[in-house]
């Protein structure tokens, strides 16, 4: 067992000696029931931020008003949320108002069902979660075992209501769908494409995020290809959209190593945008040439890039593009500085 989810459990442990009901929630227990070892831990209870703060001394509040505290004990975060409810969306980001609820309905505000799961650490395991080497009890309002089982990404409940309410969910599901391998539910990548153009009124920072955990994944190649399926890319990256246009080119972006800095990763999806709009990757096509050239700026808008990081892609491409004529008559020291 490790620190984390040791720490995890003795925070379950002390909330439920306090008469409270908790839960580990979320990405950890999806992760635990596909084999997976969990980055972090959070829990879910029906304890107040209030109570959370005045059972554990050290703690720090990161969202009171959403029911979001973190705890910190044995050098480990531990994020404490009570389970809540929740109000319209008028921002598309953050509800406008919360309700303190039971664990069932904030399962069902959560985004997919895999999402959405929880597991009481302290219960004896069932035959399912025996079968799955799961230590403690799933408890499962939306489906979420059964998406699992199935290799499913599905919205909870209706998808357009769940789009709706935060227009990044369209993206982390093309996230989620590639990092895990698996599919996207028809219904919700039908209200994916429905709504990919609100896409335009989320933030920059938020888009940029999403997209730098895209890109930084071994999964990387699926992912992106992804969201040009669905429609993302013209919103997100303010270029044509490229939907099923030309074969996808495996050595380029799914080509890359498993571990590639953001910038390069950046640069190879460049190079295959920049092929698949012009029909091929020519690099002496000026075409080609123009679009790489826009790229650096445009997306430092569009993803809200570090300036460090639109220059090593600006570099990246320049290189891409310079090399293949200059290499020959470098010579040994030119091609140590190129490389």
């Amino acid at each position: 067992m490790t620190r984390a989810r040791q720490t995890a459990v003795a925070v379950v442990r002390r909330l439920g000696e306090a008469g409270h009901i908790a839960y580990l929630a979320g990405g950890c227990v999806r992760d635990e029931l596909l084999g997976r070892r969990p980055s972090d831990y959070d829990v879910a209870t029906d304890a107040t931020p209030d109570r959370v703060r005045a059972l554990f001394p050290r703690t720090n509040e990161v969202g009171a008003a959403f029911g979001v505290v973190l705890v910190r004990e044995s050098r480990v975060t531990i994020e404490v949320t009570t389970f809540r409810r929740e109000g319209a969306y008028s921002d598309k980001r953050r509800p406008d108002d919360v309700q303190f609820a039971d664990a069932e309905s904030d399962a069902r505000r959560r985004d997919f069902t895999i999402n959405a799961l929880f597991l009481d650490p302290l219960a004896e395991p069932g035959p399912n979660e025996r079968a799955r080497g799961v230590r403690g009890r799933v408890i499962d309002y939306v489906g979420g075992v059964g998406d699992l089982d199935r290799r499913v990404v599905r919205a909870v409940g209706d998808p357009d209501d769940r789009l709706s309410e935060d227009h990044l969910r369209a993206l982390r599901a093309a996230r989620f769908s590639a990092r895990l391998g698996f599919a996207l539910d028809d219904a919700t990548a039908a209200a994916v494409r429905r709504h990919a153009r609100s896409l335009t009124g989320v933030s920059r920072e938020r888009i940029g995020e999403e997209f730098r955990r895209m890109l930084s994944h071994p999964t990387r190649a699926a992912a992106a290809h992804l969201v040009e399926a669905l429609g993302l890319d013209e919103p997100a990256l303010g270029e044509p959209a490229l939907g099923a246009r030309g074969a996808h080119d495996p050595v380029v972006l799914g080509g890359l190593p498993a571990e590639v800095g953001y910038a390069t990763a950046l640069a190879a999806w460049a190079l295959e945008r920049a092929a698949r709009r012009c029909g091929a990757l020519d690099l002496t096509n000026p075409a080609v040439a123009d679009i790489l050239h826009d790229t650096p700026a445009r997306w430092r808008s569009a993803l809200c890039l570090p300036n460090q990081t639109r220059d090593a892609l600006a570099e990246t491409l320049r290189l891409a593009q310079t090399l293949p004529r200059e290499w020959p008559g470098l010579g040994t020291p030119g091609r140590k500085r190129a490389a």
